[in-house]
């Protein structure tokens, strides 16, 4: 589906369940060297905002959250119901808003905001808006701030994982308002004045979610209501303190003198209202504002400092820690906390509350990539905790999700919860149930039989493999069966079978092994020896014609046929060889950047945004604005070339990438653009899934040390650094010389210093025998 995307799933427990009351002095202490800024306010949550439907900078949005929360707040310039609901060029905000919004193609769900106000009061969005500007707007992850002119309001919200605490401060009025908007598609409010309360529901969502779906909020106020209103679906403000339908919402009142602050504690649940308050009663407790934003800051600071780059160059220090910062929103946690201490959860795939943990708002298809990989590497208990939740997906669902927000969603191809699980437990996670995975991992690969249906009884044919019965048949989804982006589909089934079969192996299943090990080949059945690219067959072994290797979508998604023909991440060295060898190779991933940005948009009817974000940049046809070719530019690695992995990876980060509200080359995507430029940041990147390796790039800082899982450090030194010094001249690891173009997650959580020498011109010694390559299926010649 054109430009449809991407994700959600996850936290660990024990970092979501704050306490309330004061927290001692020296627990907020930051760890930033002193002189030095906290690495939390080197972030910048208006990175990728200046976006719009027909140009992606990042489709981001400003969100307030704590890493890996279940909710988050961020403000709202853009309509009701719009995917993008902050957009930097806007002028005008009308709230504050609870969001998990994944992306804006996959939209919002169980959304309502708050407003401040003065005067008359104004209930729909347009009416109520009011002018701000950048330069009265503070950003940070921990909080939010914007002057509301029109109001001559001061908004702010600072976050826990299922609550928050907003402050107004207003002037002087005798008509000062905060009004809660709680969506359309069902809502309900109910004003308790004895108690200072607002309790209610909003149903809002954009699919994936059961008949019985809620999420039940109460706001807690630190005064007294002067006027308690509600108003109903028709927009009929009344003194009832109740109202239910198909868009309500309340007005609370005050008198205010100029200074005087309103604050509001909010929580939610999708459980129960009684879960909401007790998730408030939890997380915020008596907290005042201040200490609730100090908690925030420093949970972002812990997680940020496992990175600590050392470099003179703050904007890229910025750009980094601003993607790290999106690294660590995704995938989101549906699971809370009972009174007892349990874990459970409202699952979105059979409407009951169960145990376990479960995360949700991810798109695999692009996750797999780098973010779970990051995960595995530097977050290994959390990620177990994310396989838990597979586990609990496919016993109440019967399937893996592929694209959830927050149950099943219909999006993007591929099998890639495979790639996921098979990649985590080979890298070494544990601590989940890997045989029901398993299981789930190969009636994916078996079946299309049974899957589940949307509110119109259509069949999402996102979850499991569509077209598996062809591909087991034939070797590949044929063009002409009516199942879209087929040749895409083939190439993505075949990555996920080389998975399987890694995973097969480590658990003893040796036929599934070798099974799914020669199903991992099949992308051959793909290569058209003719034209020298992958191509959509027919069901009968012929080629689909007419055949233009420039035309998006059709035989392949979102891209073309230049950019999918490198989706053999499995066994470079097989495609090295169909394509004549390394030299030939080489040109033809030269030809990538050197080949006009001409395109055929014919199969989506309109120039999708990717297409735009290829053609300005002047890249030719490298379309790193999306996820199929960014691993292209580390595959010189593989044949005897690394040097121009070097300064391709330093160009692209250098001129795509930045700090700024136009600071990503296209979708962010839940982590996985930036999930890019903080392992090319790092000098590596991992290419192929379930070796646990990473190819070598070109380390964009001086100095990082990464705190590993196990507690030791890893120092990445990168001496004689500069942005003309791309080109590494030798490396060295723990002292011993190090020659190959790759790096083993063993030795990476190790720890110990890893060194490369910089220089202007390439070495090309460095790293060029096939000896040195990456793993590939077919062996090195």
């Amino acid at each position: 589906m054109n430009t449809i995307r991407r994700i959600a799933l996850g936290a660990a427990a024990s970092a979501l369940v704050l306490t309330s009351g004061a927290l001692p002095a020296a627990a907020l202490a930051q760890s930033a060297p002193a002189q030095e800024p906290a690495l939390v306010d080197l972030v910048n949550p208006l990175m990728g905002t200046d976006s719009e439907f027909a140009l992606s900078y990042g489709n981001t949005y400003p969100a307030v959250a704590v890493p890996w929360g279940m909710n988050f707040w961020t403000p709202v310039t853009g309509e009701m119901g719009s995917g993008w609901g902050y957009t930097y060029d806007a002028y005008k905000i009308s709230g504050i808003k609870q969001t998990h919004q994944p992306s804006p193609w996959m939209n919002d769900y169980a959304a309502f905001e708050l407003m401040a106000m003065t005067g008359p009061v104004r209930l729909k969005q347009d009416e109520r808006a009011s002018w701000f500007s950048h330069k009265a707007e503070i950003s940070k992850p921990y909080k939010y701030q914007v002057y509301l002119a029109d109001h001559d309001v001061t908004a702010e919200v600072v976050p826990t994982s299922r609550a928050a605490q907003f402050r107004f401060t207003f002037g002087e009025s005798d008509d000062a308002h905060i009004l809660l908007d709680a969506y359309n598609e069902g809502s309900m409010v109910t004003v308790d004045p004895e108690r200072r309360r607002i309790t209610g529901y909003a149903r809002n969502n954009s699919g994936g979610v059961p008949e019985n779906f809620h999420n039940y909020f109460v706001l807690q106020f630190d005064r007294d209501f002067t006027v308690t209103r509600t108003w109903d679906e028709n927009w009929q403000l009344s003194a009832d303190r109740k109202s239910e339908g198909a868009h309500v919402g309340a007005v609370v009142s005050f008198e205010t003198e100029k200074g005087e602050q309103v604050g509001v504690k909010v929580a939610s649940s999708f459980i129960s209202p009684e879960q909401a308050l007790l998730n408030l009663e939890r997380e915020v407790g008596r907290d005042s504002f201040d200490q609730t934003e100090a908690k925030a800051r420093a949970e972002w600071e812990k997680e940020l400092s496992r990175i600590r780059v050392s470099d003179s160059d703050e904007r890229d220090k910025r750009t980094f820690y601003s993607a790290l910062y999106r690294m660590l929103l995704f995938p989101r946690p549906l699971h809370e906390v009972t009174k007892g201490g349990d874990i459970v959860h409202y699952s979105p795939y059979n409407g009951k509350v169960e145990a376990g943990y479960l995360y949700t708002d991810n798109g695999f298809w692009d996750t797999w990539r780098a973010v779970f990989p990051f995960f595995a590497l530097m977050y290994p208990e959390f990620d177990a905790k994310v396989m838990q939740g597979l586990v609990n997906t496919y016993e109440e669902s019967g399937w893996l999700p592929e694209w959830a927000s927050p149950g099943h969603r219909s999006v993007m191809i591929g099998s890639n919860s495979a790639i996921i699980i098979a990649d985590t437990y080979l890298n070494g996670v544990r601590g989940y149930d890997i045989e029901k995975l398993y299981e789930a991992m190969v009636k994916n690969a078996t079946t299309s039989e049974g899957r589940p249906r949307d509110d119109r009884g259509r069949v999402l044919t996102a979850v499991g493999r569509e077209g598996v019965e062809y591909y087991n048949r034939l070797g590949y989804v044929p063009y002409d069966v009516d199942i879209n982006e087929n040749a895409a589909r083939t190439l993505e089934y075949a990555t996920a079978d080389f998975a399987l079969s890694r995973l097969a192996a480590a658990l003893g299943k040796d036929e599934d092994a070798k099974k799914y090990a020669a199903q991992a080949q099949n992308y051959r059945k793909l290569y058209d020896e003719e034209s020298g690219w992958m191509r959509g067959r027919n069901q009968d072994g012929s080629w689909a014609t007419p055949f233009n290797p420039l035309k998006w979508g059709d035989a392949f998604t979102e891209g073309n046929s230049l950019h999918y023909s490198w989706s053999v991440m499995q066994d470079v060295q097989g495609l090295i060889d169909l394509m004549g060898g390394d030299e030939k190779f080489v040109e033809r991933l030269d030809s990538i950047f050197s080949t006009p940005p001409l395109y055929d948009e014919s199969y989506y009817g309109q120039v999708i945004h990717e297409i735009r974000e290829m053609q300005i940049v002047d890249m030719g046809q490298y379309a790193h604005g999306n996820q199929p070719i960014q691993h292209m530019t580390y595959l010189y690695d593989w044949a005897g070339q690394p040097w121009k992995t070097q300064y391709h990876v330093r160009d692209v980060m250098q001129k795509l990438y930045s700090p700024d509200p136009d600071g990503y080359p296209g979708d962010e995507d839940n982590g996985q653009t930036s999930a890019w430029y903080v392992f090319s940041a790092l000098g590596f990147y991992p290419v192929t899934p379930a070796v646990g390796e990473y190819a070598i790039g070109s380390p964009l800082f001086d100095r990082v040390d990464l705190t590993m899982p196990n507690g030791k450090t890893l120092t990445i030194e990168a001496r004689n650094n500069s942005d003309t010094n791309v080109y590494i001249q030798s490396a060295t690891f723990n002292g011993q010389p190090h020659d190959k173009t790759f790096l083993t997650r063993e030795a990476l959580q190790a720890g110990g210093t890893l060194t490369f020498v910089m220089g202007p011109e390439p070495n090309e010694d460095w790293g060029s025998d096939k000896a040195d390559a990456p793993f590939s299926m077919t062996p090195r010649k």
